[in-house]
């Protein structure tokens, strides 16, 4: 991976800050990508790596479009596009959800997973390189209650991700995706809107998955001879089974 560039999206925090810290050990050459310039900053500074900063909303694509065409010659090559971004917004029941909390998953998870993939991957065929890794989730296999549309996301990327592979294959492209379970980052706090109690009591009485577990398994796909593709990687913490069982202390 040394002086391969790496774009991760969603970098600012959770698994997104992980896969950063995995990859500049091996000296990759990261780009970082999240909202605001402000949260990556001290992120960056932390890496013993060459990084450039780009912020930007994954749910505009005009913005995309703008940044990607953005880069200097020197880190427009990318080697690896990491689609990390996403969210959950509630967990109410599908009747009495927020309509806004639909469009803004639909927006990051799906729309924006696309954005970034049209804008990155035919310079990966045109130069007859690359790897996309996309970050799902085990509630792309199963629905849970409440998860309705957060899951319809999921599930979607998963098919994007399977479809991807399909269309490149005969290239040198390769494709994967990282199913994750119950993790503990921010994710459950902005799932709860910022109430932090509601959000802690998900983890309670177990042993989750954390960033850098995730980060370890994305880096393993990178990291296999090029002839290697791993297509779909289901994890989950041992105090969990598919879907929404845990075991409690």
């Amino acid at each position: 991976m040394k002086d391969s560039i790496v774009l991760i999206t969603g970098a600012s925090s959770g698994i997104g800050e992980a896969c950063a810290k995995v990859f500049a050990k091996l000296e990759a050459k990261l780009i970082l990508t999240a909202r605001t310039q402000e949260r990556l900053q001290p992120i960056a500074e932390s890496l013993d790596c060459e990084y450039y900063l780009l912020p930007f909303d994954v749910r505009d694509r005009a913005a995309v479009d703008t940044a990607i065409e953005s880069l200097p010659p020197e880190w427009s090559d990318i080697d690896l596009l990491i689609n990390n971004a996403g969210l959950s917004r509630g967990l109410d029941k599908f009747h009495e959800a927020d309509i806004q909390d639909w469009e803004e998953m639909i927006d990051t998870n799906i729309k924006g997973l696309l954005y970034m993939s049209r804008k990155v991957v035919p310079d990966m065929v045109r130069r007859g390189k690359g790897y996309i890794i996309n970050i799902g989730s085990t509630a792309g296999h199963q629905t849970y209650p409440g998860g309705h549309v957060y899951c319809a996301t999921k599930a979607a990327v998963k098919s994007i991700t399977e479809g991807l592979k399909q269309d490149l294959l005969g290239t040198p492209i390769r494709v994967s995706l990282v199913d994750p379970g119950l993790v503990e980052t921010n994710f459950s706090n902005v799932r709860f809107h910022g109430d932090t109690e509601r959000a802690e009591k998900v983890y309670q009485g177990l042993v989750p998955l954390t960033p850098d577990d995730v980060a370890e398994v994305v880096l393993f796909c990178a990291t296999r001879p090029p002839h290697v593709n791993l297509m779909d990687i289901v994890m989950m913490p041992v105090d969990q089974a598919p879907l929404m069982l845990f075991n409690r202390k």
